[in-house]
């Protein structure tokens, strides 16, 4: 091996962003998707066919761990072996590598950024001990070690990992990573190990009565942070938390005062078409104004938007106890029953709800956008009514 083949250095091993395949020679690649994930890959030819082994995470896995396995790969095909059969009977991929491509593989079919982070930081932080087991070597006692000291005190986060785990290990076995049963499964296996979790009793999120809205904006819009624009945007458009952090430039119009979410991007998986009103408008139009990327609300790190426990912080810092974010949407939905006269429909269509009734689901073919535009912005004028100042130049801070 040569240092010819050395292309990248450690610096630019952790900096690149720009999505693609990075070669550092020899067929090790930096693999850098269009989400910010970053994964080595071995690229070789066996019998004429383009093949691909993952080397994990370029978190996890070090320029200098990559260019050793990268080796060991080229070893093996000069001796006529293909390293990926050689690997796959060795027991060579690790749970950590194995949790990493599962990541990758399913992310594109979550619409909710929320969702997408607590499966990476559970796989990440809970599951640690893990990442570096070859994945055909983890036992039960391997699991049990790190579900064991959350199961009674975090229980749906212990109960979320469990099955977690159990798809990476599923994975493994489909990809003949793994020979053996899974040493996650609940029925008939760890329900015999672990005491039984209590049924949660579900209930709404926690909610601000709506009549303190209005003074908790005024002091929110004195903050003056992207995140707690973010969060006023949030409450003024009775939008989701995924959908205002993960929101594009390319989704506004801002002439026509319009916001279009993708259904890619929605809940119930249809496009909704948000107006914005006077409020949202400017806080959009200063936002456009300092804009440096694709993100109404970037994040610290290039390319990335802001954290998905953003608005959650600003609600801790602010002190507020007994609300959360998502909460806000509740109390929109009191304060437009309670205090309006718009009709049930309207305020549904404004949450961007399903129709359970499927025969009027097949006949609502509009989405009431004109009427919704009226209860947007009485709920705009409602939020900021105690606020005299509410209206003025907005100075956007990069603080979150």
């Amino acid at each position: 091996m040569t240092r010819e083949i050395h292309r990248l250095n450690a610096r630019a091993a952790t900096t690149i962003t720009k999505s693609g395949r990075h070669a550092d020679g020899g067929g090790l690649y930096l693999s850098v998707s269009s989400n910010g994930g970053r994964r080595w890959v071995f690229l070789y030819r066996w019998h004429g066919k383009p093949t691909e082994i993952g080397f994990g995470s370029g978190r996890d896995v070090t320029l200098a761990r990559a260019r050793e396995l990268a080796g060991r790969a080229r070893a093996k095909l000069a001796e006529g072996l293909n390293p990926k059969d050689v690997r796959t009977r060795s027991g060579g991929a690790t749970f950590g590598e194995c949790a990493d491509r599962l990541f990758e593989a399913m992310q594109p079919s979550w619409r909710n950024a929320k969702h997408a982070a607590q499966w990476r930081m559970t796989l990440q932080v809970y599951a640690a001990p893990l990442r570096r087991i070859p994945v055909d070597k983890i036992t039960t006692d391997d699991v049990l070690s790190v579900l064991k000291p959350l199961w009674n005190d975090k229980a749906e986060t212990a109960s979320r990992l469990r099955g977690r785990i159990e798809r990476v290990l599923d994975a493994a076995k489909a990809q003949g990573l793994r020979t053996s049963e899974n040493p996650a499964r609940w029925r008939g296996h760890l329900d015999q190990l672990l005491p039984k979790r209590q049924r949660l009793t579900r209930g709404h999120h926690a909610a601000m009565p709506y009549s303190d809205v209005p003074a908790f904006m005024a002091d929110l819009q004195a903050r003056q942070a992207t995140a707690a624009l973010a969060l006023e945007l949030a409450i003024l458009t009775a939008a989701r938390t995924g959908e205002v952090l993960g929101a594009r430039w390319e989704e506004f119009d801002l002439d026509r005062a319009l916001w279009t979410v993708p259904a890619t991007r929605m809940k119930a998986g249809r496009e909704h078409r948000v107006p914005l009103s006077q409020r949202a408008l400017k806080i959009t139009g200063a936002m456009h104004q300092c804009r440096n990327g694709d993100y109404v609300f970037p994040g610290q790190k290039a390319g990335r938007p802001l954290s998905v426990m953003a608005l959650e912080m600003v609600l801790r810092r602010m002190k507020v106890d007994g609300a959360t974010v998502h909460g806000f949407r509740s109390a929109f939905r009191d304060w437009a029953a309670e205090a309006t006269s718009f009709t049930n429909e309207v305020c549904e269509a404004a949450l961007a709800h399903a129709i359970e009734n499927k025969v009027e689901a097949a006949y609502r073919r509009g989405d009431l956008f004109d009427k919704r535009r009226k209860l947007m912005e009485a709920w705009g004028r409602f939020c900021t009514s105690p606020a005299d100042n509410a209206q003025n130049k907005i100075v956007v801070l990069r603080a979150s």
